[in-house]
């Protein structure tokens, strides 16, 4: 019998896990409170479970997260690991640290379907869905490489690190909505890492059947993927718009907001220079989301070896961003961070696949990449 990665389970999951080996419902609070809001990994250093099912757990379970291929950290804080999930693929999580918040972007899955143009995960295909436990594995590695060393942490709360989660690297996490599930069922559990609703934002290229899914099932914020005024642009660079056209997706928004943590909508919009950035296409935005509570965020593009498009000169990203604003729009122009990492979603995976590919048929151990 396989051994269970106790990753892969939320708070149901792993009590209906722990009651099939006979025990007790509130051994399943014990380990959610040990493995995630502790961060321990070894079932030997949870002291108040019982020592048989410490013992039985050594045999039957496993806490493991994908292994770490590369740990780099940029001049401005950012930092980026890059995990091995097998078969030559490679995931990326970026850690972002402000002065009021520390962000964690994770991905979803290896690679991408949906294939928007612009996008380097995009270019690079889709592999496979990640399992739950690799998609919070992230989480709980980052939480347990940034925290102060074991010996010197206080015993149960109040040490966490990361303040808000973004499901916004590779992948489209609607289309992995049974994994995805679990995992942010967990980020929101006070017995695991205890997040609001409001700081955990869950981004999508505008699955509208899954957007009322999530609503029901679990409502977090919510971030989508706009990047272009009207169909024509979209079904070019966003293809999933062919399905869910624009007039759909903004229904599908306006249904969100009646279960939704904010009052909001947040509309993520890359910027592409002579492609979506000109004023009349800015006032054409405003008509799209007339009466539907919205921030936009614009994005710089970040340039890759295998796009043609290039970045938005930055007179033209403001004088869209004050059109929207004088619109009565909340934009924010985002910050580009990580630069000297390709810490932009999808680069640095890129750049490494086949060595990763390599690395998963020789057997090489973690990569450890230094301070930028």
């Amino acid at each position: 019998m396989d051994a269970a990665n106790l990753l892969d389970f939320d708070r149901d999951g792993l009590t209906a896990w722990v009651q099939s080996l006979g025990e007790k419902p509130f051994r399943a609070r014990q380990l959610l409170r040990w493995i995630h809001k502790r961060g321990v990994g070894e079932f030997s250093a949870m002291t108040d479970v019982a020592r048989s099912l410490r013992e039985t757990l050594a045999t039957r379970a496993v806490i493991a997260s994908a292994p770490i291929l590369r740990d780099g950290a940029s001049a401005d804080g950012t930092r980026k690991w890059l995990f091995d999930v097998g078969g030559g693929e490679a995931v990326e999580t970026v850690y972002i640290p402000e002065a009021d918040r520390a962000t964690l972007c994770i991905s979803t899955q290896a690679g991408c379907a949906v294939g928007c143009r612009f996008c380097a995960t995009g270019a690079q295909g889709f592999s496979r869905n990640l399992t739950t436990a690799e998609i919070i594995g992230q989480l709980w590695t980052a939480e347990r490489m940034l925290r102060p060393a074991p010996e010197s942490r206080v015993p149960g709360d109040g040490d966490r690190i990361i303040s808000n989660v973004v499901l916004m690297g590779m992948g489209e996490p609607l289309q992995n909505y049974d994994a995805v599930l679990p995992a942010l069922r967990l980020m929101l559990d006070d017995d695991a890492y205890g997040l609001s609703r409001r700081r955990v934002t869950l981004s999508t290229s505008g699955m509208v059947p899954m957007i009322d899914r999530l609503a029901q099932d679990c409502p977090v914020a919510l971030a989508v993927s706009l990047h272009a005024p009207d169909d024509a642009l979209r079904d070019e660079l966003v293809p999933l718009n062919r399905k869910y056209p624009i007039a759909e997706l903004l229904a599908a928004c306006r249904r969100y907001l009646a279960h939704a943590p904010r009052d909001f909508i947040t509309f993520e919009y890359i910027l592409l220079a002579g492609v979506n950035d000109a004023e009349g296409q800015a006032r054409a935005l405003l008509r799209r989301v007339d009466g539907l509570p919205c921030k936009f965020n614009l994005i710089p593009f970040n340039p890759t070896a295998v796009s043609a498009f290039r970045r938005s000169e930055p007179e033209r990203v403001r004088a869209f961003a004050e059109i929207l604003q004088e619109g009565g729009i909340v934009t924010t122009v985002r910050r580009t961070r990580g630069d000297d990492i390709d810490a932009a979603c999808g680069q640095l995976a890129g750049q490494v696949r086949d060595r990763t590919r390599l690395v998963a048929r020789v057997g090489t151990p973690v990569l450890m990449e230094g301070t930028a």
